[in-house]
This record gives C-alpha cells, structure tokens and sequence, in this order.
C-alpha cells in the first residue's frame, strides 16, 4: 500500500470535471477536495442535493437553471470558489442541473476542477444505481465510485443500502446475509454498479470512513479483490474524510 502526498493526489482530481458515485460520503469527500483544492473551483450535482454548508465557504448560486451559466460565470470573475444548483419544491433540498450544463459552465467560468455529486444514496453505506442513475456528464474526466467499508460484517438491508434488489443481483447475496469484502468488491467493479455510466473517464474507487486498523485491513481486502475483477481501474483509495488527514491510502494493481 502507497500513500501519495493528498487526497487530491490520491484520487487525481485536480482538474477536470470529476463525479462522484456511490454512497458512505460522496457529500462528505466532495467538500473536502474542495476545501483541499487551492485553485478555482466549481460545485454542484446533477441530483437533488441537501444545502451546500457554510463551512466550504463557497460562494453560492442558487437559481433557475436558465440562468446559471452567466451567473456562475461572472462570479468566477471574483469568487475562487462557487457553489451552485437549482431551487427544489423538496423541502430541505436543492435540485439537480442538468449534466450538459455541468461542462459548459466548467469551460466558461474557467474552472481548474469540477466537483460533481452525481446520484443519492439516502445517507447509506452502498448503493447501485438505479434504472437512471447515475446522471454522469457526457465531459466528465474523472469518476469516483465511493463507499464504506462499515458496511462489512452487516446484514444487507435497507438500513445500510440503497436500492437492495439491485445489489443482491450484482453482489449474489440476498438481503439479510452478511456482507463481506469480496461483495462490497462486486459492487465497486460491476458495470451495473460503481462502473454504471462511467463512459471514458478515469475511475479511482474511493473506501471511506476506514479510521481504525481492523477497517484498514478489511478496506485492503476490498480493494485487492477489485483490482482483480476488472481492468478499468488501477488503483482504489482507503481514506476517512473525518480525519485530520483523510487519506489512509492506496493500494494498486500488482
């Protein structure tokens, strides 16, 4: 296991239009590339979002989305960091863009990275996707499909996971059994599940919320059985985003 020098190193999301998949932290990881990132930054989703908090100190658009793209692209003129959306008739939630505005905006407001969250989970472990899911601009550069390796030694269920029926097919377990490593390693490597609507990008797999040795262990396992099943990615990421340090490590490809 290697440990590059940041999390942004880690996961190559210095530039471009990066999306993050999944579940256990997508919102969580966003803001913290954000906050890590030194240079001019672009936030938003394609789905529907909770408010963007206080504590990026984003500067923040929250509009139509007719008009956005001036919008955000004038207050790149003078705000580094800008945070944007649509206002949603769900009550505590911010609305989705659509995903070809999310690579026009990035181009004209002159963006170095795009921070994307890109489908729901309902505060979950793991997910797969649904029938539309995820909603991955067509221009995006980089994908990361996210998810926590709490999820080991659970029962699958409702109360960890996002959308079961679809997991048990991916995964070969049905809902009650206990999940361990190799499942959670089906899930990250199967097209119908962490790879689903990737296109061209570059993927790096994200484990989150490993922040003792035994989930490091367990995280290691996941990630080598991953490496295994496809060849679409190289490397998979071990990190806990409540750290001082959230990056644990990376383990690649023999």
């Amino acid at each position: 296991m290697s440990k590059p020098n940041s999390l942004l190193d880690a996961l190559e999301a210095w530039r471009g239009i990066v999306c993050l998949v999944g579940a256990g932290g997508k919102k969580t990881t966003l803001y913290r590339l954000a906050m890590l990132h030194p240079g001019r930054i672009g936030i938003t989703s394609t789905a529907h979002i909770p408010p963007f908090p206080n504590k990026v100190s984003a500067y923040q658009i929250i509009t139509d989305e007719k008009l956005l793209l001036t919008l955000v692209s004038t207050a790149a003129q003078t705000h580094r960091l800008i945070a944007y959306a649509q206002p949603s008739i769900k009550k505590g939630r911010l609305a989705g863009i659509s995903p070809s505005l999310v690579g026009m905006i990035h181009r004209q407001a002159g963006f170095d990275v795009s921070l994307v969250k890109a489908d729901g989970a309902r505060s979950r472990w793991l997910k797969a996707p649904g029938a539309q899911e995820p909603v991955i601009p067509d221009e995006a550069t980089h994908v990361i499909p996210v998810i926590s390796v709490l999820a080991i030694g659970q029962p699958l269920s409702e109360k960890i996971a996002h959308r079961v029926e679809n997991i048990e097919t991916i995964i070969g377990i049905k809902a009650g059994e206990i999940l361990k490593p190799v499942h959670l390693a089906r899930l990250l490597a199967s097209p119908q599940g962490g790879l689903k609507g990737v296109g061209r990008a570059k993927i790096v797999p994200l484990i989150n919320m490993v922040d003792k040795p035994a989930w490091e262990k367990q995280g290691i396992a996941v990630a080598e059985i991953a490496l295994t099943l496809t060849d679409r990615f190289d490397r998979v990421v071990l990190a806990c985003m409540n750290l001082p340090n959230p990056l644990v490590g990376v383990i690649r490809r023999h």
